[in-house]
């Protein structure tokens, strides 16, 4: 049986929400950050009510952004029943990875070509960042960091069809990696090669930014293939 979350005394810790964040976008990353790092597992069975008062926000924001993780494949929605954080299917992870790695590329060659001063100096800050958690393996820090470098890489693309594939596949990956970092990875290394990826970006190296995309990615199929018996 799934367990109810409704038992379970979590306390929620509020990162600083981005400017002019919608309520229904508070909702969303609160949400996802949740499902994420696991502190929502796979098999919890949630409510708008009871999330509503968790967050104290709105359930029609709840709702909307409940909808988007449905979307997103992170949670299910079943009607008149509740909601289902979804399972992990460790080896549906190695085909997300290979739709991945090629927008992973296009995103990366093309945010080095069209991004703009004001986000190169983004990219920027988010390679020290990921130099600080590298240093420091911050869990943490490290997905915070990981989720902004997709979100930036998205932005300075210009794409948007690439944007709406890629935004399917971002909680999927980081979900996997958070519920495997632990006995396979190593963190510090991925830090420094997302670091690596951010800074060609920044300098507006397109086949750098390429490089260091694959090479990001062919850590993250390795990883992905000693978690999973295929």
């Amino acid at each position: 049986m799934p367990r109810s979350q409704a038992a379970r005394k979590t306390r929620v810790v509020k990162p600083a929400p981005p400017r002019d964040e919608t309520l229904t976008e508070q909702a969303y990353r609160l949400l996802e950050e949740q499902i994420v790092t696991l502190r929502l597992k796979p098999g919890d069975v949630l409510s708008e009510q009871m999330l509503s008062a968790q967050f104290k926000i709105g359930r029609t924001p709840i709702r909307e952004a409940l909808q988007r993780l449905a979307r997103e494949g992170l949670v299910t929605i079943l009607p008149r029943k509740g909601i289902l954080v979804s399972d992990i299917n460790p080896r549906s992870q190695l085909l997300v990875l290979e739709v991945r790695r090629e927008l992973e590329r296009l995103l990366s060659r093309a945010g080095a070509d069209r991004a703009t001063k004001e986000q190169r100096a983004q990219f920027q800050e988010i390679a020290q960042g990921m130099d600080r958690a590298a240093k420091s393996t911050d869990d943490i820090a490290f997905m915070r960091l990981d989720k902004g470098l997709n979100r930036l890489m998205i932005e300075a693309a210009h794409n948007d069809f690439a944007d709406r594939s890629m935004k399917l596949l971002q909680g999927l990956s980081r979900r996997f990696w958070y519920m495997h970092y632990r006995e396979a990875a190593d963190l510090p290394l991925c830090a420094r090669l997302h670091a690596n990826q951010a800074r060609a970006i920044a300098q507006g190296n397109t086949e750098a930014a390429a490089r260091a995309s694959d090479k990001l990615m062919d850590y993250v199929e390795n990883f992905t293939r000693g978690t999973v018996s295929v």
